[in-house]
């Protein structure tokens, strides 16, 4: 594994989140109408998490992470582009420092 690689995930982790709890739906009581619950997120939409993102040193790598940012201002669906982009963009970046150690 390069030093890149473990520099990233001692600062990341694996870069997946801890799945929130989600409190477990009660039987509705017989002949009661469902209604969706509408809160916060579905009104206005998504808020960006504002995860702090610390500098690694390594301009391709800290521009490839820095792309994560645009997913805020994106739908779900949107975040699929912007996840690989940035895969795309740390997976060059661990090839170009591969290619330099020859």
């Amino acid at each position: 594994m390069s030093d890149l690689l473990r520099d990233f995930e001692a600062a990341f982790g694996d870069g997946v989140p801890d799945p929130e709890p989600h409190p477990e739906a009660a039987e509705p009581e017989p002949g009661a109408e469902s209604v969706p619950e509408s809160g916060p997120e579905t009104e206005a939409g998504p808020e960006p998490l504002g995860v702090a993102l610390p500098v690694t040193g390594n301009a391709d790598v800290d521009a490839a992470v820095a792309r994560l940012a645009d997913a805020d201002e994106l739908p779900t669906s949107g975040h699929v582009e912007v996840y690989e982009d940035v895969h795309r963009g740390l997976r060059d970046a661990l090839t170009a420092l591969d290619e330099n150690r020859s």
